[in-house]
């Protein structure tokens, strides 16, 4: 029995933000942001867009893979989402930037759009690594009920909304966006030199640097209080150096266990897919690990960073892209606020 990616889809808002329209309205540069991040421009939602829509816009076009629909009519992509829907079991998302605060999941929201009425639903909260959660929380309820076949699992953020956008070292770096994949138990070994799927996943976390990435405001901890008048709502707040040493270390741990505890080389891996937080902690951990650069795959400067979205944003541009062949071993990895990290080994 495999855990296999039957599905991909992406979604991302229509406005495209470069770097020069950003030092337009703030102290910095192109040169600037590219030279420290990689990233060169960023898509931002408007004032009506939340989490939940680009998730279901992505969640469709997984799901309309997944049924066998491969053409370009929103009309079709939409019957052939939710004939499929009917088929999921549970649908796992992850988000630190909820369409609201507790509950109701953002998942519900996004279950009750696609018509999915035979599905469980929950959020995940491991900010960055959100995904790489989901997909070990999803394919573990897939493996523990004979019952259960199918599961949807997505990366979506909406990060404009809780950026800080008068500090220059922050709301450069992120983006909105969504990613999805549809999970399915099948007939495949996932042990052997046939298996396929997901076949190992690596999740760890180091709470000692939970302030290093954080919403500070809003929760039992730091409430609003009637009455209090505040100049800005929560937002992210990032001890930039501290969130790089980790990442560093985070990617280059998580890659090293990974290849050891699957008995993995370097040539053995087609591609290598991290978050995409900045371009030169993968180049650091690549270094690390002798580790070629071309394999791993970066769109950063197209979409900055996603945060939970990064990842399975990535999987279904390169799908789609044809960079993915079947029988590659490909592998994620995932940091963030948490602070969390992991990654999984995926036989596509």
């Amino acid at each position: 029995m495999a855990i296999e990616i039957i599905g991909t889809g992406r979604a991302v808002p229509a406005r495209k933000v470069s770097n020069d329209d950003l030092a337009a309205k703030i102290e910095t540069s192109d040169e600037w942001i590219r030279s420290h991040t990689g990233i060169g421009s960023r898509y931002i939602a408007d004032d009506d867009t939340v989490t939940s829509d680009l998730a279901l816009e992505a969640a469709k076009n997984a799901l309309a893979m997944a049924a066998g629909y491969s053409g370009d009519d929103p009309g079709e992509r939409d019957r052939a989402a939710a004939l499929e829907a009917k088929s999921l079991d549970m649908i796992v998302l992850g988000t630190c930037t909820p369409d609201f605060a507790g509950t109701p999941s953002t998942a519900c929201i996004v279950q009750h759009g696609l018509g999915a009425e035979n599905a469980g639903a929950m959020d995940v909260a491991a900010a960055c690594t959100g995904f790489i959660y989901g997909l070990e929380a999803a394919a573990g309820m897939l493996t523990v009920s004979k019952k259960r076949k199918r599961a949807l699992v997505i990366g979506a953020e909406v990060l404009s909304k809780v950026v800080d956008w008068s500090d220059r070292g922050t709301c450069v770096l992120f983006g909105d966006g969504a990613g999805a994949v549809v999970l399915e138990k099948t007939d495949a070994p996932s042990e052997g030199p046939e298996r396929r799927g997901l076949v190992r996943t690596a999740l760890m976390a180091d709470g000692s640097g939970a302030e290093s990435l954080l919403f500070r405001r809003g929760g039992t901890r730091f409430p609003f209080r009637p009455g209090e008048t505040v100049e800005k709502g929560s937002h992210i707040e990032m001890n930039g150096q501290e969130v790089y040493n980790f990442a560093v270390k985070a990617v280059t741990d998580t890659i090293g266990a990974l290849m050891r505890d699957e008995g993995l080389d370097k040539d053995d891996l087609a591609w290598i897919i991290p978050h995409q937080a900045n371009a030169r902690i993968i180049q650091a951990a690549g270094k690390r690990l002798r580790i070629p650069a071309e394999k791993f795959f970066l769109n950063i400067e197209e979409y900055a960073n996603t945060s939970a979205a990064s990842v399975p944003l990535a999987l279904d541009e390169m799908n789609r892209g044809g960079k993915l062949k079947r029988g590659d071993t490909i592998m994620t990895v995932g940091f963030g606020g948490g602070l969390t990290y992991g990654g999984n080994v995926i036989i596509w």
